[in-house]
Parts: structure tokens; sequence; C-alpha cells
């Protein structure tokens, strides 16, 4: 996605834009496993698709808090689809070098979210950075049970250890509610990955960054119970996904999406044994 405007908002002590590193296509069944042919092509036909292949977006938060200039993931640069490394491009139409990035903050290390880390050259896109990534993540995907993943699995395998270990020796490891910043702390949300992690922003009332826990506005809200198909472990995945929808009505939080449509930000409520998702799209900025 590359556009004049960005979606940006205030919360908090946070200025919050949402960036884009382009969509991603996918079959129709990665988004919804459990549902027969008639609801996946209904779904499908919502997600900007057709002829089973659907759009996700790759929703990126630039946050500036202060001095701090923040980026939650960043994207795939143009390793995993040719749609996608718009994120250093839409960076500079705000204003913003990749030299002026202070904090990345990895959610997980699957391919559209990490693998924007590292220019051709195999050097740091954001040179500058101090960067933070769970420890439950880094040592799934550097250690054993990632090399015992299926064959058709390791090109992320080896695209995680690549770009990790590029982190070496400059990387902050993360558990469950540590802060980055004041007012700005990691939730972690396994499933999806063994390391996921969402991440909060304080105010009045907080602003939760879903990442891929909550990986569609339309199936994780209306299906809740259904699975997203890069879900590493679906049963986890499923009670996760549960956990975080109850914490965010019962806060009345608002919600980032990173695949959700642009710009994925909005508010969700109960509707029976699913959840409603009103978008912020039509917001002043």
């Amino acid at each position: 996605m590359t556009q004049s405007a960005f979606h940006s908002f205030r919360h908090g002590e946070f200025d919050i834009t949402v960036l884009s590193d382009g969509p991603i296509v996918l079959n129709g069944e990665l988004f919804a496993p459990e549902a027969d042919d008639a609801e996946r092509a209904a779904i499908v036909s919502r997600l900007d698709g057709k002829d089973n292949t659907a759009h996700a977006q790759s929703n990126i938060p630039l946050i500036v808090y202060d001095e701090q200039v923040i980026l939650v993931d960043v994207g795939a640069g143009k390793r995993f689809q040719p749609t996608e490394g718009m994120l250093e491009e839409n960076l500079e139409r705000v204003g913003v070098r990749a030299d002026d990035v202070t904090i990345v903050l990895i959610s997980h290390a699957h391919p559209d979210h990490i693998w924007g880390l590292l220019r051709d050259d195999g050097s740091l896109r954001f040179p500058k950075a101090k960067y933070f990534v769970g420890k439950t993540e880094w040592d799934f995907w550097m250690g054993e049970a990632a090399s015992a993943l299926p064959a058709e699995v390791q090109p992320f395998v080896e695209g995680a250890r690549r770009d990790l270990a590029a982190l070496q020796g400059r990387v902050n490891f993360l558990g469950s509610g540590d802060e980055i910043i004041p007012g700005m702390h990691v939730l972690a949300t396994p499933g999806h990955t063994p390391g996921h992690l969402s991440v909060v922003l304080d105010s009045d009332v907080p602003l939760i960054i879903t990442v891929d826990a909550v990986s569609s506005e339309i199936v994780s809200f209306e299906h809740p119970d259904w699975s997203f198909g890069f879900d590493m472990d679906p049963a986890t995945a499923k009670v996760t996904r549960r956990a975080l929808l109850e914490q965010a009505c019962a806060q009345n939080a608002k919600l980032l999406g990173f695949h959700w449509t642009y710009p994925g930000v909005g508010r969700i409520r109960k509707a029976g044994d699913a959840y409603e998702f009103t978008s912020a799209a039509g917001e002043k900025s």
C-alpha cells in the first residue's frame, strides 16, 4: 500500500501512524480452515478476494513517544511476496528515515513480520535501533524444536534464523508484562507461534496491538474458535484469541490488527458468543 495519507491518531502519550508493508495474497483455506466451501467463499469475497484467494494487509504501527521512534514489526522486505516491501518507502512518505528508528519490537518471527530486517547486502535496515524480541520466541526458532518442524516449514526457520542471528549482541529479550518504554508493555499471546507477543499502550483505555493473535477482523471476531492457517498451535491460539478478545471487551480497549483491512484500528463488542468490530477508518486523524 502506497498512499498520500495514512491513518494517524493520538493515544495517551503516544502518536501513532499506521503504515503498511503492502498486502499479501493467501489461499482462502488459510483464512478459515474449518469453514465449508460456501462459508469460505463468502469470507473471501469480503476480503477483497476471488477464486479462493484473498488479500491480507500488513499494518505496521509507527509509534512516537518523546524522542523514541518505534516500529512494531518490519514487514517482509521483498523476500516473501512481491506485493510487500513497502515499509521503508512509506516511512519516508511520513518524514521518517530508517536511521531515525530508535526501537524495533518483533512480535514473532514469521516472514511477513521479520524478513524486512535486513537489506540485500545483509546489513540491518534500521542500524541505530534497539531490538526487542520475546525470549520464548527466540529460543524456539533458534533451537531444536524449529529444526524438527516439517520440511515445508523449514524455509521459515531458515529465514527466522538468518534475521535473528543478525541481532546477536544487540537484542533485548522480553517476557510477558515487560515494559519497553513508560506506558508500553508486551503481553504473551502464544499459539500463532510459541512466543508470540502482543503490545499494550496505556491511556484512559488501553490500545492493544494484537498482531497475529487475532488474524482477521472478519473470521477472528465472527468465528473466534476457528483457526488461522498459519497458527502453529491452533488449540492454544484459540484459547489465547478468546482471552484477548474478552479482555478487550472488558476494558473497552482500542485494537490494532496487523492483517486487518486498513487501517486495522477499531473497537469490538460482544455479539452472543462472538464479537462485532467497528472500524476507526472514518474517524478524524
